[in-house]
């Protein structure tokens, strides 16, 4: 089997935060998917079917479980990538492993153990993000969940075959800001002996202090953060990207324009070779 989450060559994580309609989720993959020719590790497609944790009670949550596997599967198809998606729910994981290649636990559900056995029951590759509160160490034990689940053991050392990885996205000190601390890479790989990933567009996220409620951003740090991450020693990014991020329904102010996408990444490529030379 092919690892998505690889340790030894830059991979990469990205679509639109939200699934839209078709035309916008395969352009948006269809430029993914030319991309991946020059990406080592390769790339995931990510798009979520429901944004179940805004704190706008009147925001967009995209269109739900059935219609979202739908969509996913015609990316999946019609792109040749890989897929993956949230899930929030233990009975959502079972339906979704059979229409995505990989399931991915929100950062807020981090410790919720029904939910990470159900991910780790499916046999499918699960990306576990860190919970804003949490420090590096305090992974150990969603990563044990998965692992428990999906071979029956408890075991911290992964088996092989073994396809759980985690994401940083920084952690809240003071309000409305995270900070990444580069120390947190080493961390965590050692703490769970896993695949870690930056998120480098929701670590600039400023969740209530956009217009209307909604999430604000400040995209314009991703690419230093990115290639902080990167030299300290993430193995793989995950970046949402838009054709129009201005206009997306849900965390425009922190995507990557599709169309600076190529640049950012191929520079990321470069600066991870050069910094395991």
């Amino acid at each position: 089997m092919t690892a998505l989450f690889p340790r030894n060559a830059l991979f990469l994580i990205a679509g639109p935060c939200q699934l839209e309609d078709d035309d916008l989720n395969l352009r948006v993959a269809e430029r993914l998917a030319r991309l991946a020719e020059r990406v080592p590790g390769g790339i995931v497609f990510k798009a979520s079917f429901d944004k179940a944790n805004r704190s706008n009670p009147g925001a967009m949550r995209g269109p739900g479980i059935e219609r979202g596997l739908e969509a996913l599967a015609l990316v999946r198809r019609e792109s040749g990538l890989p897929v993956l998606t949230d899930v929030h729910l233990p009975e959502q994981c079972a339906p979704v492993a059979e229409a995505v290649d990989a399931l991915q636990i929100p950062a807020f559900l981090c410790r919720q153990t029904d939910l990470l056995e159900a991910a780790g029951a499916t046999g499918r590759p699960v990306n576990v993000k860190k919970g804003q509160w949490m420090h590096p160490d305090g992974m150990r034990g969603a990563v044990q969940k998965v692992r428990r689940a999906s071979r029956g053991v408890e075991r911290l050392s992964p088996p092989p075959g073994d396809q759980v990885a985690v994401t940083e996205r920084g952690t809240f000190f003071g309000y409305g800001d995270l900070v990444v601390d580069m120390r947190g890479f080493t961390r965590l790989r050692e703490a769970c002996d896993a695949p870690v990933i930056f998120d480098a567009t929701h670590s600039v996220q400023q969740p209530g202090r956009g217009e209307g409620g909604a999430s604000g951003g400040l995209r314009e740090y991703i690419p230093t953060l990115a290639a902080a991450a990167v030299a300290a020693g993430a193995d793989g990014l995950f970046m949402e990207t838009h054709p129009d991020p201005d206009h997306a329904p849900s965390d425009g102010p922190n995507m990557i324009p599709l169309d600076q996408l190529d640049a950012l990444v191929a520079r990321m490529v470069r600066l991870w070779e050069a910094a395991r030379a």
